[in-house]
């Protein structure tokens, strides 16, 4: 919301050495955000940009569109200056710049200092401003007007000058977006009063009742409704000051009714609106859920399907107003319109947020509702719209004001004690200050119970007090954060909670970092056609995710039940700026549907890598990374947190066939990872035209497969004995499979460990055989080894190979 500091000013003192910066540090103190502030004049120069008076009009002489206006810069001092806007007039007060003044080129949008020159042979003595070389706005067409009363040779910085705040405001704070509601806060921090702005205003002896007739028929959706009628309405403009104050609002002025009622939104936070009170057939008001079919055009000029879900404002024929929203325009006030019918109600915000979203339509007035106004918030705002159309439009209204309000219900009182505050707040703060801080923000307060407890009654603009927390935390924001004392935490801290998953899930991530991997975010929806590209046409779980109801793109339409499309295309959009090694992962969730209910958010780390091989230094090699590479990663993320697997090769899409295995835990006997190469046509869809390996690791499955106590051995005291050996087995026996076999023989006290540095096929080998080539470690936890005990070992080993695996020799 923006907030205009003079604004502000005709409705509480502010003090006058308050610097903006300071105000807007006091304001997000105790009541609202201040994002960002603007000082409106800031760069004009006082003696060079003024008011002035137009005292003459003649028409130029060598131009049909151009102007000599005679200017009365002071008292004893006039300019001749040339003007191309038509409607300029004798007795208008203007922005005058002399020579040299600093201004917006209405063509470059840059600043530039004001040169004086002829215009089509006449002599221009300065330049009478729009708001565009002013910068306050891209208004170009027609001069600033100034008001009536604005001091020839002031300072236009010190009439026009303004600052304006733009304002973040909680949810559930509608009371907020409104000047008064602003107001009321900031006279509550500083301890003045604040000006209720005037609402009196006459009315005709016909009673209201005879004019119109209103029937709530979704009360749910209406708790309140009130309509005035308004007689003989003079459509014009609006004067300066009013216009002026929309601007700075970002509100732009139409015509003195329907300014009235943005001007009365912004001032108190109630939305208003005017219908043409002849265009109303059989003047009866309906309120009521849309009919399937019905359409309204609004007044933006756009044709809107309603739903049933969407309320209408209609007459006794057709909806004319999308309630709390937009009007339409066959409704709306014209130059043509003599009576009007002034609508001031409460909606329900569930009930506004959903017709917002389904005409994906929001407006000033959405906003407030959807933040849940009072409905007491309607009085006000009723009477203060009619003074204001009786001061600047002639109108008279009707006697009374027709109010149905079905779903009015009053606030409850709320106890609060003083010992709940000091226990909240840490400090005593005395009664009179309790009392006067929720006085001043409207609240009523009874002291009971000889002052240890108050009943407190909340007014009609919050709708936000629900608990005596709620209460205390009023008080303290008024009383000042900054009063609170310091103290140290007093007692022991509690034992933390663990939680298994989170710690797997954070160490995965600090781990796979560790090993060159960059983390990425990606969205959480995407595509059918996606997901029916990276899963295995057989399961069916995953190629049946669950639409989104309001999709905001058709590449965002499904929710993920697989992170696999997010990271490919995330590698083939950077594959398209560098050449290097690609690793990539993210930890996020697959959404996989449960009949009849949410779905199953399963927590996944999913990872592809492809590209060149990294030396040290990070420097690009020639060999490309392969399976192994992949597979490599998968082992130091398992068994770096004590999760024990044996792998097993796979066949399963997307993965390339005999490129593939699953990590299955030895714990629990499931798979709680995959790792493989992606088929080269499913990276194709992508646009990938490389070899990419995918690394799956579901954690919720790998927390059950966790060793409860990690296995702990001290260092050997003895040296180990290496002795390398190279050995013929059937193409078909897992490599990993010969190497666990190595690494549990024993011979006496004799251990063996094993590392695979070497597989062959090709020449020189029998058919259908492999050559695997073994680094082996012999050691004994009690000597140190000799010669003939690794011999006798190895002679061991090799027969048992034999025997379990027909594995020979290799000479």
């Amino acid at each position: 919301m923006k907030l205009s500091i003079n604004w502000l000013r005709d409705l509480v003192a502010i003090d006058e050495n308050y610097r903006p910066d300071e105000l807007a540090r006091r304001i997000t103190n105790s009541i609202a955000e201040v994002e960002e502030f603007e000082v409106v004049g800031e760069d004009w120069d006082p003696v060079l940009i003024t008011v002035a008076e137009i005292a003459a009009i003649a028409k130029h002489p060598n131009a049909d569109r151009l102007q000599v206006a005679t200017i009365k810069i002071t008292d004893s001092e006039s300019k001749e200056v040339i003007c191309g806007d038509p409607t300029i007039f004798v007795g208008q007060r203007v922005a005058f710049a002399r020579e040299g003044a600093l201004l917006v080129d209405g063509k470059t949008g840059q600043k530039a200092a004001l040169k004086a020159r002829p215009i089509r042979g006449v002599e221009s003595a300065g330049m009478i401003l729009s708001e565009k070389e002013l910068g306050i706005s891209d208004d170009h067409e027609a001069v600033l007007t100034l008001s009536e009363d604005a001091p020839i040779g002031a300072a236009l910085s010190d009439v026009q000058g303004d600052v304006i705040f733009d304002l973040y405001t909680w949810a559930n704070r509608a009371d907020l977006l409104g000047v008064v509601g602003i107001a009321r806060e900031i006279a509550a921090l500083e301890g003045s009063s604040l000006l209720i702005p005037e609402t009196g205003h006459l009315e005709s002896d016909r009673p209201v009742s005879d004019c119109i007739d209103v029937n709530i028929k979704d009360a749910d959706l209406c708790p309140r409704y009130t309509a005035a009628v308004i007689h003989g309405i003079q459509i014009g403009s609006s004067p300066e000051w009013l216009k002026k104050r929309l601007r700075a609002h970002g509100v732009r002025p139409i015509n003195n009714v329907v300014d009235v009622t943005n001007y009365v939104m912004l001032e108190t936070g109630q939305p208003l609106h005017a219908f043409d009170y002849e265009s109303i057939s059989d003047q009866k008001i309906v309120i009521r859920k849309a009919k399937e079919g019905e359409s309204i055009v609004t007044i933006d000029g756009v044709e809107r399907e309603l739903t049933k879900d969407i309320l209408a404002i209609c007459d006794s024929e057709r909806p004319i107003a999308v309630a709390g929203i937009m009007g339409s325009l066959n409704s709306q006030v014209t130059q043509n319109t003599k009576s009007i019918l002034l609508e001031v109600a409460n909606f329900s915000p569930a009930g506004i947020r959903r017709g917002s979203t389904n005409l994906k339509l929001r407006s000033e007035a959405s906003t407030r509702f959807e933040k849940g106004l009072g409905t007491g918030m309607v009085d006000f705002a009723q009477a203060r719209a009619l003074h204001l159309f009786e001061k600047l439009c002639g109108g008279i209204s009707a006697k009374g004001m027709l109010d149905i309000h079905p779903g009015d219900s009053n606030p409850s009182l709320i106890e609060l004690s003083t010992e709940r505050i000091e226990q909240v707040l840490g400090i005593e703060i005395s009664n009179v200050n309790i009392v006067r801080i929720l006085e001043s923000l409207g609240f009523d307060i009874t002291e009971n119970k000889g002052g240890k407890s108050f009943e407190v009654l909340s007014p009609y603009w919050r709708t936000d007090i629900d608990i005596a927390d709620d209460l205390i935390e009023e008080i303290i924001r008024i009383y000042g954060y900054e009063n609170l004392p310091t103290t140290n935490l007093a007692g022991a801290l509690p034992d933390p909670i663990e939680n298994p998953l989170s710690m797997l899930r954070d160490n995965s991530r600090v781990i796979v970092s560790g090993l060159g991997f960059q983390e990425i975010l990606t969205y959480t929806l995407t595509s059918k056609e996606d997901l029916e590209r990276v899963n295995n046409p057989n399961d069916k779980v995953r190629l049946d995710p669950l639409a989104v109801s309001n999709p905001v793109a058709s590449q965002h339409t499904w929710l993920r039940t697989s992170l696999r499309s997010s990271l490919l295309r995330t590698f083939a959009d950077n594959r398209k700026h560098q050449d290097q090694a690609l690793r990539l992962f993210e930890i996020g969730v697959e959404f996989l549907p449960v009949a009849e209910n949410l779905p199953e958010e399963r927590p996944v780390m999913c990872a592809v890598l492809g590209g060149g091989r990294l030396e040290r230094w990070t420097r690009p090699e020639t060999e490309k990374l392969d399976f192994f590479d992949a597979k490599g990663v998968l082992e130091v993320l398992l068994l770096s947190q004590g999760v024990d697997v044996r792998f097993t090769d796979v066949d399963v899409s997307p993965l390339k066939t005999g490129f593939a295995a699953e990590a299955v835990a030895t714990k629990t006997d499931e798979t709680v990872a995959l790792v493989g190469q992606i088929d080269e046509t499913v990276t194709g869809f992508f646009d990938i035209d490389e070899p990419v390996y995918l690394i799956e690791f579901w954690l919720s499955k790998a927390v059950h497969a966790l060793n409860s106590r990690p296995e702990y051995s001290p260092p050997p005291r003895y040296p180990d004995a290496r002795h390398d050996l190279a050995i013929i087995v059937p193409e078909n026996v897992p490599s990993g499979d010969i190497v666990a076999f190595v690494c549990a023989h024993r011979s006496g006290d004799v251990l063996c460990e094993a590392e695979l540095f070497d597989e062959y096929r090709g020449a020189g080998l029998p058919p259908n055989m492999k050559s695997l080539g073994l680094a082996v470690r012999y050691r004994s936890r009690n000597r140190t080894l000799k010669d003939k005990d690794v011999l006798k070992c190895r002679k061991s080993l090799l027969n048992r190979l034999e025997k379990e695996y027909g594995a020979v020799l290799r000479n």
